[in-house]
């Protein structure tokens, strides 16, 4: 968690000048985020997040990103708008970079959520699949099913550094994977990342969604099985039922789950899983332990996996189907 391009004060006002937001007055680096580097930008007309895109965000997928949360800003989604210069642009050039500015939203994510939290979760999640309809630009998803081995053959050689029984434990669930993986599901325009730290609240009430940089196309019932695995797991790597029923519960009461995507939803949760073991393990063995992000473990995806591999039905995460 860092900021990785620092920016003197000279930078930061003649960047902000084109959009006609009056004097710069302060600017604060976010520590949060892994991605990109963010500062908090006050200026004579509010508060704005300045985004830097490091290497890792390809600027052709950046346009799709932006355009985005436009589309579900004028469509009722509380998220960060993009702010157009007086050009129309909503991209422009920092420190040798891309950079974008975007409205702050007000809350704070939630350290520890709670069944509250969880219920709000599904409700926003299912709006912004309903809100994400009829988006004109496409981005594939590129973590993927198809991505998921050749990711693991980066590092499979170096898996037991990690633990000893991870390579065969992550090679028997890719084929188990690609053996099972639901087709013809209802696609659409996904968050893909929507943790704790992507959802802000005031109170138990949702305030806003953000951080849209893993946004794809996909199936919409994956974006769930990301967010029981973000969300529905205690401190110990228990399964929460009931937090698990109430993001269902909040997310069948805007968009109903049709019953191939509930009869899917173990294996998706389980590839969910597999998702976040693999990019942490990637990241796990090839981050330096000087970088300024902090490496997170990926046995804590081991645990969530193991208990997706023992889920028979839906029902196990807690769902009651509305009647």
């Amino acid at each position: 968690m860092a900021v990785y391009t620092e920016v003197s004060d000279e930078e930061l006002a003649q960047f902000i000048a084109p959009y006609g937001l009056g004097n710069l007055l302060s600017c604060k680096g976010i520590a949060e985020g892994v991605e990109n580097t963010n500062y908090l930008i006050h200026t004579t007309a509010g508060a704005f997040i300045l985004t830097i895109y490091e290497k890792r965000v390809e600027p052709k997928d950046l346009p799709f990103f932006l355009g985005l949360m436009e589309h579900l800003s004028a469509r009722g989604v509380t998220c960060p708008l993009p702010v157009r210069d007086r050009d129309g642009r909503v991209l422009n050039e920092l420190a040798g970079r891309h950079a974008a500015l975007v409205t702050f939203l007000e809350g704070m994510w939630p350290r520890r959520p709670k069944v509250e939290h969880c219920l709000e979760l599904g409700k926003a999640l299912a709006q912004m699949h309903t809100a994400g309809e009829n988006f004109s630009l496409r981005r594939d998803n590129a973590l993927g099913l198809p991505g998921w081995r050749p990711l693991f053959d980066k590092f499979s050689e170096r898996a037991a550094e990690i633990s000893p029984e991870l390579e065969h434990l992550i090679e028997t669930e890719l084929a188990f994977l690609d053996s099972s993986w639901p087709s013809n599901l209802p696609q659409g325009v996904i968050h893909a990342d929507l943790f704790p730290d992507n959802v802000f609240f005031i109170g138990d009430k949702l305030s806003g969604l953000i951080d849209f940089y893993f946004a794809c196309n996909d199936a919409l019932a994956y974006d769930i099985a990301v967010c029981l695995n973000a969300w529905c797991f205690e401190a110990n790597f228990q399964f929460n039922a009931t937090k698990g029923r109430a993001l269902l519960k909040g997310y069948d009461s805007v968009r109903r789950l049709s019953a191939p995507e509930q009869k899917a939803l173990p294996v998706l949760a389980r590839g969910a899983a597999m998702r976040f073991l693999l990019t942490r393990s990637y990241d796990w063995l090839n981050t330096p332990k000087t970088a300024l992000v902090a490496r997170k473990d990926p046995i804590d995806y081991v645990r969530r996996l193991r208990f997706h591999q023992a889920v028979v039905s839906i029902g196990d995460y807690g769902f009651e189907p509305a009647r």
